[in-house]
This record gives structure tokens, sequence and C-alpha cells, in this order.
């Protein structure tokens, strides 16, 4: 299937079905007790992280605000701190059961030589593509240092923001993005950067949460969960970082130049309601992972853009958890990952 911006196109291919309501009794054969979020169990393996980290922690400080800790900077609204870090790891045991046990969709071959992992967060997708390819140089780029002391020989990271100018001294074969949708004023511009710093033949691959929540059947307008999105969608835009931007994705690729382009859609319900096996356990780690990160998602857009009290938010956020759980809501968020390829130098021609 092919989409089409201004008059250039891209795929649409492999994606997931459409979640379909269960209606009978709750699934039980997977609960949050038994998930599991370090990356060795994700992945099947690896090897003892060893190396040291290319960052300078003391330099930079945090903000406290309401009981959470933010990077100083205040551009990124969400928290750096212990519990969103815990968020974050097992989010990325979300997202490689999402893909069938993969870390990535693009075609990249066995052998990439450069990588560069945007807003790393916790440095874990970097860490285990490293132990996967560890003949591949792999640097994460974050605003915090909050990724582990110890890592793999063939990783580093960097204290970056990829808003500002790019200094790397080489290309790269692969560039990575995760959850990005709540970070940039200008993603259409990362984009182009990421375009620029590619090899010829390299690609960049986007995975992320295309936001509002949609739903299966009736729109609970009244509920708390479907408030909680039209107030997230109404913050975010309010702090010039509109969480809305990742359905766009496809038209940053193509204002770059990017070719090749294919996007695929994978789908996150709210709770156990769906049919299927697949639906269902991601179902868990889904609300498990919102129930972990619904203040950490809330507390600064909601206090600083729509003039809540830090014990507003918590209260609201009551109902939220409550919506969650409750089977007879048919949420879900859809998962777009989008990948595209930088082009080949042509070759040259010489005439005799």
């Amino acid at each position: 299937m092919e989409s089409s911006s201004d008059h250039a196109t891209y795929a649409i291919d492999g994606s997931e079905s459409l979640p379909s309501i269960d209606d009978g009794s709750d699934w039980t054969s997977a609960d949050s007790n038994s998930m599991r979020t370090d990356s060795d169990s994700a992945l099947g393996g690896s090897s003892l992280r060893s190396s040291t980290m290319s960052l300078q922690s003391s330099a930079y400080e945090n903000l406290e605000e309401n009981g959470r800790t933010y990077h100083r900077r205040g551009n990124y609204h969400l928290p750096n701190d212990d519990i969103e870090k815990d968020r974050l790891d097992l989010q990325h045991a979300l997202f490689i059961l999402t893909f069938h046990n993969n870390l990535y969709l693009a075609p990249i071959g066995d052998n990439p030589q450069r990588v560069l992992d945007l807003a790393t967060r916790t440095g874990i997708w970097a860490i285990d593509f490293a132990q996967l390819h560890p003949s591949a140089a792999v640097i994460g780029t974050d605003l915090s240092p909050i990724q582990p002391e110890f890592v793999p020989p063939n990783c580093t990271f960097e204290i970056d923001d990829a808003e500002d100018e790019w200094t790397f001294r080489y290309k790269f074969d692969y560039i990575h993005g995760r959850a990005l949708g709540t970070c940039f004023k200008d993603p259409g511009s990362v984009v182009a950067k990421a375009f620029d710093a590619l090899q010829p033949g390299g690609y960049l691959e986007l995975q992320d949460a295309i936001m509002p929540m949609q739903y299966v059947g009736e729109i609970p307008v009244s509920s708390f969960l479907y408030r909680w999105n039209c107030h997230v969608v109404e913050s975010s835009t309010m702090a010039q970082r509109p969480w809305t931007n990742v359905k766009h994705y496809p038209e940053y690729f193509i204002a770059a130049g990017f070719e090749e382009i294919r996007a695929k859609k994978f789908f996150w319900p709210s709770n156990t309601w769906p049919k299927g096996e697949y639906l269902k356990h991601l179902s868990v780690y889904f609300q498990k992972d919102l129930m972990d990160g619904l203040e950490g998602l809330s507390m600064k857009l909601f206090t600083n853009f729509l003039g809540w009290t830090k014990e507003q938010v918590q209260e609201f956020l009551v109902g939220v958890r409550k919506d969650l759980q409750d089977r007879s809501i048919h949420a879900y968020i859809e998962i777009s990952v989008v990948y595209g390829k930088k082009p080949d130098e042509p070759l040259e021609v010489h005439s005799d």
C-alpha cells in the first residue's frame, strides 16, 4: 500500500491488524510480576558490560519540581529520575516484544560500522545494539547523563541536544530514534540533520507512538482517559513541543530527501480487552508502562502550562488509572515505525 505527500510516496507495509474486541473473560497468562525488563533477557543473552562512558556527570545538574527531577534546561518535560529510568527500561522490553524480538526493522545488513542512537535515555537500546553488533561503533546521545557506568567497549554516550548543531566527526551507517514524540520543537529539522549525518545508503529509523490514543467502538468522551489525552495534546502544544507530530514523520522523511521510505503500524491496547495472545501480552506491558509513567508524563506539562496544582494532577490521575483497567474502554495507542534510506551516490560516468 502506498501513501503520498506532495506527490512523493512512501509505502505502508508489514503492519499489524487493528485490535478487535474480545468478549470473553479476562486473560491471565501474563502479569506485571512476570515481566522482565533487562536487555539481556529481552534479547536472549549478552556479554559482561565493560568500558566507561564519555560523560562528565558533575557538569549536569538537575532541577527538582513537584517531587520529580528534570534536566536543568527545562526544554524536555519528562523527568530523568530513577522512577522514570525504571519505566524506560520496561518500555524497552515492550518495544522488543512489539517487534517480535527485534531492536530495529530497517534493512541495515549484518555489518553496520557507525551507529547513532538519538535521545538514548538509559542507553539500553544502544547497549543491546552494541552487543549484537560488536564490530559497530555505537554512540548514544541524550540531554541527561543517566546511562550506566559500565557498557560494552564499542558503546559510548555523549551529552547532546539533537536540536542543536550536529558536530560528529564522521558519517553514520544507521541512525535510530525511539519515543521522540515528546522531545522536539521542530522534529522535521532533526530528520534533516540525520539525513546530512548519514553515509550515502545509510538508514534513519524512528519508532514512536501516535498521540492521542484511539478507540475501537464508542469513544468515551466523558472518561478520565479521554480527557487526559486531550490535556496532554493541549499542554504539549502550549509548550511548543506538540506530542502529535509523529503522524507527520513520513512527510519529514520525504522533505529531507530519503528514498525507499517504509511505514509500519503496531498497536498497544490499554488492557486485555482485544482478542489474541500477542495483543493481550502487549497490553500487560503497556498498561504497566503507562500506569508507572502517568505522573511523569503529566506533572510538568499540567502544572506549568495548564495551571494545575500538584494535588490536582495526582487526584485526576487516580481516575485515569481506573480507566486504564476498565475493559469496557477499548483504547489503544498506535505505534509507528518509519525508516528511509539516504540515496546512494550516483556512479560517475566517464566519457572516452
